[in-house]
């Protein structure tokens, strides 16, 4: 079948252009992988707040090439923040469990559970007592 050449071309643009916004996404989310496993022995301990804010800056701004100010800056921020937040949190719930698997709890018994969230509880502040309630 026969197309006119602007029907055509306009279709080749069109192609071109959604495969040069991909290639773009996939370089954008390689880049942010490439800066997360670089700066992972960083983050092996959590970091001080305002150290883990430069890394997090120089990742979005150095590494990925963002404008601060800048939506996709603010975004990169946000979503390396929650990651890393979520890896903290993760690596402080491991350390729990096997805390309490080192103690000789079972994982699955109402003993175990207790240990773990008991583990996650911040200290009580000195010359504070917290209730003490027995598990049934």
């Amino acid at each position: 079948m026969f197309r006119p050449a602007s029907a055509t071309n306009a279709s080749v643009q069109g192609s071109r252009l959604l495969n040069r916004q991909a290639a773009a996404c996939a370089i954008i989310a390689g880049a942010i992988t490439f800066a997360l496993f670089v700066s992972a022995h960083a983050f092996a301990q959590p970091p001080a707040n305002s150290l883990r804010m430069a890394q997090e800056q120089h990742a979005c701004a150095v590494v990925m090439g963002l404008h601060n100010p800048g939506d996709l800056y603010d975004t990169c921020i946000r979503s390396l923040d929650k990651t890393l937040s979520e890896l903290d949190r993760a690596r402080g719930v491991a350390a729990d469990r096997s805390a309490c698997v080192q103690r000789g709890l079972n994982p699955g018994t109402p003993a175990f559970a207790a240990c773990v969230v008991n583990a996650e509880q911040p200290p009580s502040p000195p010359g504070h007592y917290a209730a003490i309630t027995p598990l049934r």
